[in-house]
């Protein structure tokens, strides 16, 4: 996990069909766009929509990192366009056993989320 580069690490797709108007047929994808490890820290850029069905990846290689002796997470939110109760779920999962969570440029839609958690 010691990767940097411009092209997407993780896209997700949820693979929702069309339901209508609103926010259920909203696309839902996640890309993580930047992963870069700084002693015990995981840095990452998030893009795009993030509800609860595009979180599930990001939760898994959060998971990894954690398996893999990571205790700090950075995350860039600055393009993050959408998210629900998904995200905060996984930043919660993150916390846990005393992992360092640190939040840079969040975009309006996470600064929403947080205040609304809070």
């Amino acid at each position: 996990m010691s990767t940097s580069t411009t092209s997407p690490i993780l896209t997700v797709t949820s693979g929702r069909t069309d339901l209508g108007r609103g926010a259920d047929a909203a696309p839902c994808d996640i890309v993580v766009l930047s992963c870069v490890r700084i002693g015990d820290t995981l840095a990452l850029q998030l893009v795009g929509e993030i509800d609860h069905y595009s979180a599930g990846p990001l939760r898994v290689m959060l998971a990894s990192a954690a398996a893999q002796g990571y205790t700090g997470l950075t995350l860039d939110t600055s393009r993050v366009t959408f998210c629900d109760s998904g995200l905060f779920l996984v930043l919660d999962f993150w916390s846990l056993r005393g992992r360092r969570l640190r939040l840079v440029n969040t975009s309006r839609a996470v600064r929403r989320l947080l205040e609304v958690a809070v």
